[in-house]
């Protein structure tokens, strides 16, 4: 069994900072690609940015520049620092990872969700 927590979100002011984190515990061998996504209200959920095993990323546009994603492979830990947070940053950040497991195999899984508003 795997599981990924994610922590770290909140209300924050416009122009503001957050920084999540989503931890995976369990059975793991190996994590390979690492991913935040997140979904706005009434929006389909989107690929904010993703960090390789090897630390290659990428990142949407909207957010480059502002969003900085990395690891500690050592942790099986993932980072996504937010720097001046817009509004339109307001949204359900999930955590997402290619996984292989001990018992053999590779499976995809996904955090719960941790909330993050950006208002005044």
């Amino acid at each position: 069994q795997v599981q990924l927590v994610e922590s770290g979100g909140g209300l924050v002011q416009p122009g503001g900072s957050l920084r999540l984190s989503c931890a995976a515990s369990g059975s793991i061998f190996r994590i390979n690609t690492m991913r935040w996504y997140r979904q706005a209200p009434g929006k389909e959920r989107e690929l904010v940015a993703g960090i390789t095993s090897g630390g290659f990323t990428n990142y949407v546009d909207s957010v480059k520049g502002r969003f900085t994603i990395s690891r500690d492979n050592a942790k099986n830990t993932v980072y996504l620092q937010m720097n001046s947070l817009k509004p339109e940053d307001t949204a359900v950040y999930y955590c997402n990872a290619d996984i292989f497991l001990k018992s053999g195999g590779v499976r995809d899984f996904w955090g719960q969700g941790t909330q993050v508003t950006v208002s005044s």
